[in-house]
């Protein structure tokens, strides 16, 4: 990737690093030395290094979407029957400047797409399938499933040493 340096080795102290920063985004350099057993500089230099090589892309809170009014969480495959350069480019830009979808990838198989789409309700989510996903460019088939209750929900990424 251009701007960065190269990926660093994710030893065991790397691995350790990174599954601790997992749990806890806010946790300081002094905690970290002291949970990996290291003085602070080099902690902060590893740290630095993850960093600066995209291992570790940024930080974040993690909201719970019932208590901000989101109460929908829809799994949406998408058929397209446009591909061409001007198309994707514009389907492209309405999916990530669009809040409600928070994520959306191509996949194999009968459909182009699958996003993850949050609502307020029903009402909402229907309002969203109407004033966005029918206007995409290409669109061709829409099918949504409801998630009815959320077993597991996680960002964090499994981390061993190699």
């Amino acid at each position: 990737m251009k701007g960065f340096l190269p990926m660093p080795d994710i030893d065991v102290v790397n691995a350790q690093l990174l599954s601790l920063l997992q749990d806890d985004g806010r946790m300081t350099n002094a905690r970290l030395s002291e949970h990996l057993g290291m003085s602070e500089t080099p902690c902060w230099r590893r740290l630095k290094r993850l960093e600066e090589s995209g291992v570790i892309e940024g930080y974040q809170a993690n909201l719970n979407r019932r208590k901000l009014g989101l109460g929908v969480m829809a799994f949406v495959q998408l058929r397209c029957s446009e591909h061409d350069q001007a198309a994707t480019a514009e389907f492209q830009r309405i999916v990530q400047t669009t809040p409600n979808i928070l994520s959306c990838h191509n996949t194999t198989g009968a459909d182009d797409f699958l996003l993850i789409v949050v609502a307020r309700d029903l009402d909402d989510y229907s309002s969203f399938v109407d004033s966005t996903l029918r206007r995409l460019p290409g669109v061709t088939s829409i099918r949504s499933n409801l998630s009815l209750k959320e077993m597991k929900a996680s960002s964090k990424l499994p981390v061993a040493a190699r």
